[in-house]
């Protein structure tokens, strides 16, 4: 299949067969998409060209899902409770719509064990310590740190770890255990301070920001070449996130992402008739994001990476997220759900760490799903890019995991197609 779009005055051309990326003139664009174009031999030769080395029309692949009953990672609750009431929470402030608790440390064993007996063969486990607010139970997560390595070390795993946190709590002491221990961080941040302090309060009720940044900074400047992310989300209050996005890297972070609000809240909600706004603040990131990279000052905006030359396998993109088989979350009292955005439903709790078995049936549904089980999925260009979308967001907005959410889709298209254009805005760089 082809995917022919324009960016400006640019004409692209993408094969999602061979995964190449071609830009071209308008002749060739609109010959491609099917109108009666007058070409030349020789535009027609270099097309017969590309077909012949698999880089137009190939077939799409007939990989098939890899799927495997080993558990790989936990996303662990560890805390049920924040220090924030941020207006657009989906995890009702923490809360999760139940009690406001957090996990003990024999429940975090019990994750830990649950992890190691069901990993079979991997060697590489990944454990998230989530909330709410994690760092309001740091005893926890750090026992359970130590607790895992020494645990795996014994049966020949290797622990990763990551924590996601809103930087409240952040201290010398606690960065200097994070720069030690963790994988990865996650940093919430929602850009510049007008726009984060109007839905991410204190408990008291005022905003966050001068409470927080100079803890982010700290930690960031501390951190090294290792990862972080400094995570912010956009709602209907902030269509214009590019400038969010911007304020964040002129502060100095260059690991940023900006995900559209998942919530029902009305003047927060994104909606149809914001789409266009947002696919054109997208373009306005865009143009910015090649200008800073053409002057060195380039900085990583997570919905910019694709990798149409390397990357995982198309059997891991088809196979689309591992939450519900291989990867689950674990809430304080330690029951089981497919993921962070499934906890709280009944209907999706899969069991408990203290029994160590799982709801085989949920399980055989996430099990079985992939790309080839959302059907609407099938003509859709991004789909060995994105793998069909977030089964929760699916669930939460269609009531079927395997239904796409077509809000997601359009903002993932567009923001596939600046990615696209960045890519080969990179290569005429390199070229000349």
């Amino acid at each position: 299949m082809l995917h022919i779009f324009t960016y400006h005055d640019h004409f692209y051309v993408y094969d999602t067969g061979s995964g190449a990326l071609h830009e071209c003139d308008e002749k060739t664009a609109r010959y491609l998409g099917g109108e009666p174009v007058p070409m030349t031999d020789e535009e027609l030769s270099e097309i017969a060209d590309l077909k012949e080395q698999g880089l137009l029309f190939k077939e799409e692949t007939s990989a098939r899902p890899v799927k495997s009953n080993e558990v790989k990672a936990l996303c662990l609750h560890v805390s049920h409770d924040c220090n924030l009431r941020c207006k657009y929470c989906f995890a009702d402030e923490g809360a999760y719509h139940a009690a406001r608790e957090v996990m003990s440390f024999e429940t975090a064993k019990k994750a830990i064990d649950f992890l190691i007996e069901k990993s079979g063969n991997r060697r590489v486990l990944e454990a998230d310590f989530f909330g709410g607010e994690p760092l309001m139970n740091l005893d926890v997560v750090k026992q359970t740190v130590y607790y895992a390595k020494e645990e795996g070390a014994k049966r020949g795993k290797k622990f990763l770890f990551t924590t996601t946190t809103n930087g409240l709590l952040l201290d010398d002491e606690t960065i200097a255990f994070f720069n030690e221990e963790m994988e990865n961080v996650v940093l919430s941040l929602d850009g510049r301070p007008e726009v984060h302090d109007a839905v991410r309060k204190t408990v008291s009720g005022k905003g966050s920001y001068a409470a927080v940044i100079g803890k982010i900074k700290k930690f960031v400047k501390s951190r090294g070449d290792k990862h972080y992310y400094v995570r912010g989300t956009f709602t209907a209050k902030n269509l214009d996130f590019a400038s969010d996005v911007l304020f964040l890297a002129d502060e100095g972070f260059d690991s940023i992402s900006m995900e559209p609000v998942v919530t029902d809240i009305p003047d927060l909600e994104i909606r149809e008739e914001h789409l266009p706004a947002i696919e054109k603040e997208y373009e306005r990131l865009c143009e910015e994001y090649i200008k800073r990279e053409e002057r060195g000052e380039g900085f990583n905006f997570f919905h910019f990476n694709i990798d149409l030359e390397g990357g995982p396998c198309l059997s891991k993109r088809v196979s689309a997220c591992g939450a519900g088989n291989e990867y689950f979350s674990v809430v304080p009292n330690g029951d089981i759900y497919p993921c962070h955005r499934f906890v709280g439903d009944e209907k999706w709790k899969m069991g408990n760490v203290s029994e160590g078995k799982l709801d085989e049936n949920i399980r055989k549904l996430f099990a079985e799903n992939c790309l080839f089980t959302r059907k609407k999925c099938g003509d859709c260009f991004a789909k060995f890019i994105c793998s069909g979308g977030c089964s929760a967001n699916n669930y939460i907005y269609c009531g079927d995991v395997n239904t796409p959410y077509e809000m997601t889709c359009a903002m993932m298209k567009k923001r596939i197609e600046c990615a696209m254009h960045i890519l080969a805005a990179r290569k005429s760089r390199e070229n000349c």
